[in-house]
């Protein structure tokens, strides 16, 4: 083998390997010490949202595990025509905050953040920042309540108003999880060393 071809052999397999650990998901979802251990820039992203946003880091870090599990590129199943021919996507969420299309253009115009990516961290944190901040401003949603604040980010502001989520017991149900992981987080974040 001539030198050229193993050192484009060699740079493709580095290159595969880095994007691949670089949007890996977290070993352990469950622990955010762990994560920010491992994650090192998620600290400093979601830290940075707390400062422009006023929301604090387990609650923005409780829905992003409940919409993506931290999974850079989330997207809902498809429904499959007989159960097996891909007819179409159910949702356009995408991403770390499993954001609409729409929803992720309006933030995109009205956020100034023209270039966010729903795959990029840093960004998915703003993008559940902003959508929260929203949800303080026109409806009055404090931004510690992570219960109706995920209700908020869920239903979207209009169906929060409507109070749409009444009927869906699941939603209810879902809602007081992400809740109880907000406070697993601030609990397990209190005890962490992460300066």
């Amino acid at each position: 083998m001539s030198k050229f071809f193993v050192l484009v052999l060699f740079l493709t397999t580095y290159l595969l390997t880095a994007c691949s650990t670089i949007s890996m998901t977290p070993r352990n979802t469950e622990n955010l010490c762990a994560i920010f251990k491992q994650k090192k820039g998620w600290y400093n992203a979601s830290s940075e949202t707390y400062k422009k946003w006023g929301v604090p880091v387990p609650v923005q870090m409780a829905i992003m595990h409940q919409e993506s599990h931290f999974v850079a590129d989330a997207q809902p199943s498809d429904v499959f025509l007989l159960g097996f021919i891909p007819w179409f996507s159910s949702s356009s969420a995408y991403g770390y905050p499993q954001a609409k299309d729409e929803t992720w253009r309006d933030y995109q115009h009205k956020s100034g953040n023209n270039f966010a990516q729903r795959d990029n961290f840093a960004d998915a944190c703003d993008f559940i920042g902003w959508y929260s901040h929203n949800s303080y401003t026109k409806l009055g949603i404090a931004k510690t309540d992570t219960r109706n604040l995920y209700l908020a980010y869920h239903e979207g502001l209009g169906g929060f108003q409507r109070q749409t989520y009444n009927q869906k017991p699941w939603l209810l149900n879902v809602s007081s999880k992400v809740e109880q992981r907000a406070r697993q987080f601030q609990q397990q974040i209190g005890a962490c060393n992460l300066r």
